[in-house]
């Protein structure tokens, strides 16, 4: 009996312990190689293709195969791809609001048409950020599906 009470107690600090290294403070994170100006600097440099898009838990990547992306001056995001060219907007902003849980730089992008590019409009959160490559996240509030989407510099 006095082996169950052990048992029972070791049990208990165990899944309080599991419980707390699975809280919310896990998804609060600022990756350290990223910077508000270094991410605006790095994207307005050249042009970019999506080299990983997942969209909860599809591989959807192979639908931007030929789309070159360039983040311009004034928040003007520019698509050519699929013989035309689209426009939308883009802006890499404080998290410091009640849209996501993470506390970190969002990289929005905004999207009218075509619904190609429409699948990629939100506020992305950002995972990486090297020269020639920039990694995102997103949680989605609605049916709690997660999105990657990768840019590589051309």
């Amino acid at each position: 009996m006095k082996r169950l009470k052990i048992l029972s107690v070791f049990l208990l600090i165990y899944v309080v312990n599991v419980a707390s290294m699975c809280s919310d403070d896990d998804d609060n994170f600022t990756p350290t190689n990223v910077n508000q100006t270094q991410v605006i600097n790095t994207v307005m440099s050249g042009t970019w293709r999506i080299t990983n898009y997942v969209d909860s838990g599809t591989n959807e990547t192979a639908n931007y195969a030929g789309y070159n992306f360039t983040f311009g001056a004034g928040n003007v995001l520019t698509a050519v791809g699929g013989g035309a060219t689209h426009s939308g907007i883009w802006s890499v902003t404080d998290s410091n609001s009640n849209d996501d849980s993470l506390n970190d730089l969002d990289f929005n992008i905004a999207f009218s048409t075509p619904t190609i590019l429409l699948d990629l409009s939100d506020d992305w959160d950002i995972v990486s950020r090297t020269d020639t490559k920039i990694e995102l996240i997103d949680v989605s509030g609605g049916n709690g599906g997660t999105d990657y989407l990768t840019f590589e510099k051309n």
